[in-house]
């Protein structure tokens, strides 16, 4: 009995791109470890991720969320940028003391 011939190697199929996933505000407060209301407040003053209206629903893609989450990791809290991003912290120790 003969083998049988080698055949090529399968190429995978093309990548194909996933939708882009959205989640409620609930679901999304959920995914940053975040209150809701914190999500709503920085929807009013600004600050947040990027939002997305449809009708009256807000929805969050899951991309906006990890490029917003990224754009606030620091190395070091003597890093200049992470200072410079919370200089205006209450938390810091310098406000409301006298």
């Amino acid at each position: 009995m003969r083998p049988a011939p080698l055949r090529p190697a399968a190429t995978p199929p093309p990548a194909t791109t996933q939708p882009a996933r959205y989640l409620t505000n609930d679901e999304a407060a959920d995914f940053l470890r975040l209150s809701p209301r914190t999500l709503e407040k920085q929807r009013v003053i600004g600050g947040g991720p990027r939002f997305r209206k449809f009708g009256r629903r807000v929805m969050y893609s899951v991309a906006d969320l990890e490029t917003w989450a990224d754009a606030r990791s620091f190395e070091a809290t003597s890093d200049p940028e992470y200072a410079e991003h919370h200089s205006g912290d209450s938390r810091d120790g310098q406000h409301g003391r006298r």
